[in-house]
């Protein structure tokens, strides 16, 4: 027999609290309807009336499986719930479910609020017991509520028994600054339920001020909670929020939680969790977590040859789970550090089999070693790792030669008088027998210029032949510069990931003294690679 664990998913809400992040009303649909394919009981979707995003959100919300749910405040003091504009407009959005936030600790209650103990005991039952006297599921967070029982374990319980006694479905206890650990969180939950707040209406929301949000969450759980709050990707406040996309694959795939309790996510859901991860950052032109547990790049990324050796025998010996549960993927990176195991994997992965023993495995692996003492780095650009084997193993085609280029920047001004930068790039390139001249500048359709990177890829990416479909479907959607070494013998490297309308994303490495050369080695790896890929042998 199985508990039922209620996921309450925060990332519309407490995530659009992270610094740099402001959702439209649009994303927040498109985030709700991934929210709702994963399998979340519960969607915030917001504070109606505290902001025109979140009001246009409520006016049309998405149909979802999920229970939407508006986020709000209890009463004011000085009036009743019913004659609360703020309480009034949370109410009018008609959600199913509505969550109030409220005062537990006695310090907040007398200096933040000014109002006595007994007031606030009054405020939380009559806000609790007006959403219920609506016909809605009310949800009472407990803010401070750790703080506040370390300072007043008694004050703090009354606060939970006022919201329970009203009609009360949820009632969660907020580690609202992130500054309990979770053996704390652990005994606390345990000695809320002991002092008769049941754990099926007991929920968890801690914040990762200290690091430890998933771990206080967990620790709730296996004390007896069973509703969990989180956001996608851990979005939040300051440090941000338990992040769901770590916590529902512990839950899932981790004991004892694995085997005593049942979430709404299932298997499918699972599997789209690294996608949807993904796509949140792309939402929020974010660069995804590498390290993120579970659905980062580098999550199941195994560099030391000793690792690649082992985990190609028998992949429990380096992996807690299998990465295709999660949506996830394996990846045997190459670098300095890498041996003939790691090698053949990865040649392996990319389509080209190479037997063991064959002396092109330790050209290549030399070649790797070289050209990082040179600055470049393969385990974060994995495409110009596969075109530089290919490259040793005479399998590279002949597609198309880079004759000569040129790229300007002019500093001027406008028409107007305004003084603008305007970068111009010109390529010549040789295809079989034909020589193609492109011409480009990079000014956006802003007006604004891009730079001279920009104005190489454009016209690069202007005219290939045959070969135009395939660039026409991809862009670049990241470039990061480092600067390798110090003085006058310091290089520069660019590693530019590019994507495509498929779904294929990659990444390539440029090296050189000079930025804009380092820039197109990378850019012209890019194509190459997609180009292969799309079979343009």
């Amino acid at each position: 027999m199985t508990d039922r664990l209620s996921l309450y998913d925060t990332t519309l809400r407490d995530g659009q609290q992270t610094q740099g992040v402001q959702f439209t009303a649009t994303e927040k649909a498109e985030i709700a309807a991934m929210l709702d394919e994963l399998g979340v009981d519960y969607i915030e979707g917001g504070w109606p009336g505290a902001n025109p995003t979140d009001s246009e959100f409520f006016a049309n919300p998405p149909r979802t499986r999920a229970v939407m749910t508006a986020f709000g405040m209890t009463r004011r003091a000085g009036r009743s719930a019913g004659n609360d504009d703020v309480l009034a407009a949370v109410l009018d959005a008609r959600t199913p479910a509505v969550c109030l936030v409220g005062k537990t600790h006695d310090y907040h209650v007398r200096e933040a609020l000014g109002i006595t103990l007994d007031e606030n005991l009054e405020t939380i039952g009559s806000s609790i017991a007006h959403v219920v006297a609506q016909g809605r599921e009310a949800i009472f967070d407990a803010e401070h509520f750790f703080d506040g029982y370390a300072a007043n374990p008694g004050y703090a319980l009354a606060c939970l028994r006022a919201a329970a006694e009203a009609g009360a479905r949820w009632i969660v206890l907020c580690d609202t600054n992130g500054g309990t650990l979770p053996d704390r969180i652990g005994a606390v939950t345990a000695e809320v339920i002991a002092a008769g707040i049941p754990g099926a209406r007991l929920g968890i929301h801690c914040h990762d001020d200290t690091g430890n949000a998933v771990a206080g969450s967990l620790a709730a759980i296996a004390a007896g909670a069973r509703q969990v709050q989180g956001t996608l990707n851990g979005l939040g406040e300051r440090c941000g929020n338990a992040s769901l996309t770590t916590l529902i694959p512990n839950l899932l795939l981790k004991e004892p939680f694995r085997s005593t309790l049942s979430l709404g996510v299932g298997a499918e859901g699972l599997a789209a969790l690294t996608r949807i991860s993904r796509r949140l950052d792309e939402i929020l032109n974010r660069v995804p977590d590498r390290a993120a547990p579970y659905v980062g790049a580098s999550a199941f990324a195994h560099k030391a040859g000793l690792h690649a050796s082992a985990i190609l025998k028998a992949p429990q010996t380096y992996e807690h789970v299998d990465p295709a549960l999660v949506g996830n993927a394996r990846v045997i990176p190459m670098s300095n550090q890498a041996g003939q195991s790691n090698l053949r994997a990865r040649l392996a992965g990319a389509g080209i089999a190479v037997e063991p023993g064959d002396p092109a495995l330790a050209r290549i692996l030399s070649a790797v070693k070289a050209r990082e003492d040179q600055g470049y780095a393969y385990d974060s650009a994995q495409a110009s790792f596969e075109l530089l084997a290919r490259a040793e193993l005479s399998q590279m085609p002949a597609l198309f030669e880079v004759e000569r280029y040129r790229v300007t920047v002019e500093r001027r001004l406008n028409a107007i008088g305004r003084r603008i930068s305007v970068s111009e790039a010109v390529v010549v390139v040789r295809i079989g027998d034909q020589r193609v001249m492109s011409v480009s500048d990079s000014v956006g359709e802003t007006g604004e210029d891009a730079g001279p990177v920009n104005a190489l890829w454009r016209a690069l990416a202007k005219d290939l032949g045959p070969w135009q479909r395939s660039i026409d479907e991809m862009a670049l959607t990241d470039f990061r510069v480092r600067i390798i070494g110090a003085g006058t013998d310091a290089v520069t490297r660019v590693t530019i990931h590019s994507a495509d309308s498929r779904g294929a994303a990659w990444s390539t490495v440029g090296v050189s003294p000079n930025i804009v050369d380092a820039s197109f080695e990378a850019l012209v790896d890019a194509i190459r690679w997609k180009l292969i890929r799309d079979g343009a042998a």
